[in-house]
């Protein structure tokens, strides 16, 4: 088996502020054809601050498809052409309003691949420094929260925290801090 399909022809549907959604026709390996539908994104970033306590900084903020308020580490996305690294940084400062130091990569989540090319880097820090004020864009509105890294396990566990990314990030900076790296 190859497990490749080879886009044959691709239809543009939407451009929007955020996304573009194409419709491609595709060729699969048996030679057959069959439609993709697929939601570019330009991709996110995320960061799970630790503290000296070993508290996790998290955030509340609605979000609209779900129509609720979700608990999620801070994230968001990449402007075009900038470095996920620096734009995580920069959403750490923003949403948190601290630096970090001894940051680690995380890696990478493919949230939704059936239909979504977004890619999410995440990566885990220590906090350092006074907390300053948070600096959010216009259209943003949140609260930071923090929990301890032990109970935010456990909200993962006992699925209190639905988002894909935060348990992710939840789940491998616990592993961090038990192997002594972070």
């Amino acid at each position: 088996m190859k497990l490749f399909e080879k886009t044959i022809s691709e239809e543009t549907i939407y451009t929007g502020r955020i996304i573009r959604v194409h419709v491609d026709d595709v060729e699969l390996e048996n030679g057959k054809t069959a439609k993709r539908e697929v939601v570019e994104h330009p991709g996110g970033v995320s960061v799970a601050v630790l503290t000296e306590g070993n508290q996790l900084i998290f955030v509340r903020q609605f979000r609209y498809p779900y129509h609720k308020v979700l608990l999620e580490l801070p994230a968001g996305k990449l402007e075009p052409g900038e470095d996920p690294f620096e734009a995580m940084k920069r959403e750490q400062m923003e949403e948190t309003g601290t630096k970090g130091e001894n940051y680690i990569s995380l890696g990478e989540v493919y949230p939704t691949g059936g239909y979504c090319g977004e890619i999410i880097r995440l990566w885990a820090c220590r906090a350092v420094g006074e907390q300053a004020e948070l600096r959010l864009d216009e259209d943003e509105f949140l609260s930071t929260e923090l929990i301890p890294l032990e109970k935010a396990v456990e909200m993962v566990c006992s699925n209190e925290i639905p988002d894909a990314k935060t348990q992710i990030g939840v789940m491998k900076t616990a592993y961090l801090v038990k192997k002594g790296l972070l």
